[in-house]
């Protein structure tokens, strides 16, 4: 199989020390994802099993045809849940852990935080505490902070809680989203919503948030993509197909496609997106094409278009569009985007004021632009994907979240994927250090960090985003670790947190070069900190897990690459 194959490769790159072919830790996951797990529905064909080739450009394509099947451990089946575990985790035949006791006391918050409309769980708050009097509405449910806590919900057999979730967010996406007498486009997706109750008269309604709330007033580009990847999780966890197969979501998956694949005048493939528009929701200089909103970009167009139906014709038509997309996106972020000690030392050498199509610096990156501090953080084995790549300008920070869905959505080659994973290793005190995960490295501060983020108090140096730890960001960091085969970085990880996290109350996140403080403005009891860790634990316990939020490598989307040189032969 494709991916014990790429599990291995990326095993044989494994550079901690002391690691070997032979560590318990870091061993072959095949026999592993060879066993099916427990099914609780009939199976139906799944929606991966299908590849991109496919969906040709031709329009041939047909569900339930003919085509190549992913030759992976994910086309295999679903990960179902079972039987419950003594610690509230679906149980596994395969490997036996000693519960935690932080996991029982991570399933009590995480239940507290559940949000009911009607009856109905449909989400979870951002933070359970609510001692502080900020003025942020933490009250709310926000679509990317729930994600983590749907992937434990559906981890443990409880996939209603999701589904509503979907379904809700769904119908927030049908109103109309108006922003100072600004209509917002159709296929906008809420940054979060509450529910409103009034006592009086007995009835609650839900009160959605598109921007006009937010800090800086920007609306959400990635609550589309994550609520995409969600109903593709939803799907793989549950095997069954008439959610995403009706005709409302149908039309939910059309009209955010329909919004990002729209031509206007960009010549890249990559999506030009404002300063917080994701996860790093305040002004920090990822304005133009931020590398989390490429990553989950590209995850979004694959999971839809194993999703669109193409029997009818608008469907046929954005899953053409869709291949269209991926084809040019993917050799993009490849070639572009990715930097390791080789491509770093061909951009130091790169030539400028290049004209033509024949030119080597396309972007026409100044070598005296490269920060000092990028020579020595890059290790001579290892690489990752810059922040943004736009004209004249390349921001070499590291950003966690793009680098890690890179791994799971395939964005990354196997190559590049174990590359990602040997920088977290040689670079263990910078991104991991005492709390995982650093967002964001390195800090800016002084005059930069003036320029940069407008002065914002919040974003100081090592502070929220800018160089803060994220507890939430443990289980992408594992869920990439099972995907290349690393699961010693998972472990390790794993046990600093929980050597803190409860101790601390669940903050939000830490502060300090190393992660050692928690956050200045850290909310405790935070929701996705929680969700985050019970993630991480459960795909530990049941490595098939990781099927319902990874996608493996398609070959009709991996272009030849061509590494860019200041100096051909």
């Amino acid at each position: 199989m494709e991916v014990a194959g790429g599990m291995r490769k990326a095993s044989s790159h494994a550079s901690m020390a002391g690691a070997s072919a032979g560590d318990p830790d870091d061993f072959d996951l095949t026999r592993l994802l060879n066993h099916r797990p427990r099914i609780n529905v009939d199976r139906q064909r799944s929606f991966d099993d299908r590849s991109l080739a496919e969906h040709s450009i031709s329009g041939t394509a047909s569900r339930g045809g003919g085509g190549a099947y992913m030759e992976s451990y994910e086309s295999m089946y679903s990960p179902g849940g079972g039987l419950r575990s003594m610690c509230g985790t679906p149980a596994s035949s395969r490997l036996s852990f000693e519960p935690h006791p932080l996991v029982f006391e991570a399933w009590d918050a995480l239940r507290r935080s559940l949000v009911c409309f009607r009856g109905q769980p449909i989400g979870t708050i951002a933070a359970v505490d609510h001692s502080s009097d900020e003025v942020l509405n933490y009250d709310q449910v926000f679509v990317r902070d729930f994600v983590p806590s749907a992937l434990a919900f559906l981890m443990n057999g409880e996939p209603e809680i999701v589904k509503n979730f979907l379904l809700k967010t769904l119908l927030l996406q049908g109103w109309e989203k108006r922003i100072d007498r600004f209509k917002l486009g159709e296929g906008a997706m809420p940054a979060s919503f509450k529910v409103l109750k009034d006592p009086k008269r007995g009835v609650e309604k839900l009160v959605a948030d598109f921007g006009e709330s937010a800090i800086g007033r920007v609306a959400p580009v990635d609550s589309g993509f994550w609520w995409i990847i969600l109903l593709r999780a939803y799907t793989k966890s549950t095997g069954d197909l008439s959610l995403a197969e009706s005709p409302e979501c149908q039309k939910g998956i059309r009209l955010i496609m329909n919004q990002c694949l729209a031509e206007g005048f960009d010549t890249f493939p990559t999506l030009l997106c404002a300063d917080g528009c994701c996860m790093i929701d305040r002004r920090m200089g990822v304005y133009g094409y931020p590398m989390e909103i490429q990553a989950l970009f590209f995850m979004a167009l694959r999971c839809a278009v194993l999703m669109l139906k193409p029997d009818a014709a608008e469907g046929k038509e954005t899953m053409e569009r869709i291949a269209t997309r991926l084809h040019a996106l993917s050799y993009h972020m490849r070639s572009y985007f990715w930097l390791d000690f080789q491509q770093l030392n061909d951009v130091y050498r790169y030539k400028t004021e290049e004209y033509s199509h024949t030119a080597v610096n396309k972007f026409n990156v100044i070598p005296e632009s490269i920060p000092d501090w990028v020579f020595d953080f890059m290790p001579s084995r290892g690489g990752y994907f810059v922040g943004n790549v736009s004209p004249a300008r390349m921001d070499f920070r590291w950003f966690a979240l793009g680098n890690f869905v890179a791994i799971l959505a395939s964005l990354a080659t196997p190559e590049q994927s174990a590359a990602i994973m040997d920088l977290v290793e040689e670079r263990w005190e910078d991104l991991i250090g005492e709390m995982p995960l650093k967002i964001s490295f390195p800090a800016i501060e002084s005059h930069e960090w003036q320029i940069v983020t407008g002065c914002d108090p919040k974003n100081t140096r090592w502070s929220y985003h800018n160089g803060g730890s994220w507890p939430v960001l443990l289980w992408l960091l594992t869920a990439a670790c099972i995907k290349t085969g690393r699961l010693k970085i998972a472990r390790r990880a794993i046990e600093l947190a929980e050597a803190r996290l409860a101790r601390d109350g669940w903050p939000e996140y830490y502060d300090g070069k190393l992660g050692r403080y928690v956050g200045k403005q850290a909310r405790k009891l935070q929701t996705w900190s929680v969700a985050g860790y019970l993630v991480a634990k459960m795909m530990l316990e049941d490595p098939s897990h990781l099927g319902m939020i990874s996608l493996e490598d398609d070959k009709a989307i991996k272009p030849v690459l061509q590494r860019s040189a200041s100096w051909p032969a």
